[in-house]
């Protein structure tokens, strides 16, 4: 039991590392120092927080839904950092960088910590409206403002991280740089997608419970329509 509080110590340890000190911690990154401690750490705390947010969201719908939803949203974070992780680092080493897999695995997981501090920082603004108010399309549309602002600035972080530790290596660092931003923009444009796929993470109102809803529309069709029904066209 104290050993287990110790290495939940540690974990928070590390992350509060990234985010008082981002400089240290970006420049260790970029010498390799304690990387596998660094992953297992904010692979566990980021997915933990996310957790947390998608299990309030949940809760909206029925505890059924609040437990899909806690173990759906971290999935969602790591099955795009999966997906687009080999694109970014294949085309880095192509245009001169020497930076390991683990080295950009380490850089796209802190941007993905930074996201998930964020969501837990609105997890009581969320609950505050899910206790207070019974507009299913108005939480939506609160939702996709949270996590479009959290995403945002999570991968602003990242480009800011990247360039930092990518800028040492010399050649095609502008090259590398042009791809750095045509890969944020597929990571935000996959995220959404499969976002939309692994729905419901809500749950909408006197539905019965559903793992997963059927392929239909897309993320953005959602996104006007639930603007539309706000505005009253219906």
């Amino acid at each position: 039991m104290i050993e287990r509080k110790s290495l939940s110590i540690k974990y928070f340890t590390v992350l509060l590392g990234l985010l008082r000190d981002r400089q240290t911690f970006l420049e260790e990154i970029s010498q390799g120092v304690r990387l596998p401690s660094k992953i297992i750490s904010l692979l566990v705390c980021s997915s933990l927080f996310i957790a947390m947010y998608g299990g309030i969201i949940g809760a909206y719908h029925s505890w059924m839904q609040a437990l899909s939803s806690a173990v759906k949203l971290p999935a969602l974070y790591l099955i795009t950092l999966l997906i687009c992780l080999p694109t970014l680092f294949f085309a880095n080493i192509i245009f001169g960088s020497k930076r390991t897999f683990g080295q950009h695995f380490a850089l796209v997981l802190t941007a993905v910590s930074v996201t998930s501090v964020l969501l837990f920082s609105f997890a009581p603004i969320t609950l505050f409206f899910l206790i207070t108010t019974n507009n299913y399309q108005f939480l939506i549309l609160l939702n996709v403002i949270i996590f479009a602002l959290t995403g945002f600035i999570g991968i602003s972080s990242l480009y800011n991280a990247t360039n930092l530790v990518l800028e040492q290596d010399n050649e095609g660092s502008k090259t590398r740089q042009k791809i750095l931003q045509f890969w944020l923009f597929l990571y935000a444009f996959v995220g959404s997608q499969l976002g939309w796929t692994l729905r419901p993470f809500f749950g909408t109102p006197d539905s019965v419970f559903q793992l997963f809803r059927e392929r239909e529309g897309n993320f953005y069709l959602s996104v006007f329509q639930s603007l539309g029904y706000l505005m009253g066209f219906r």
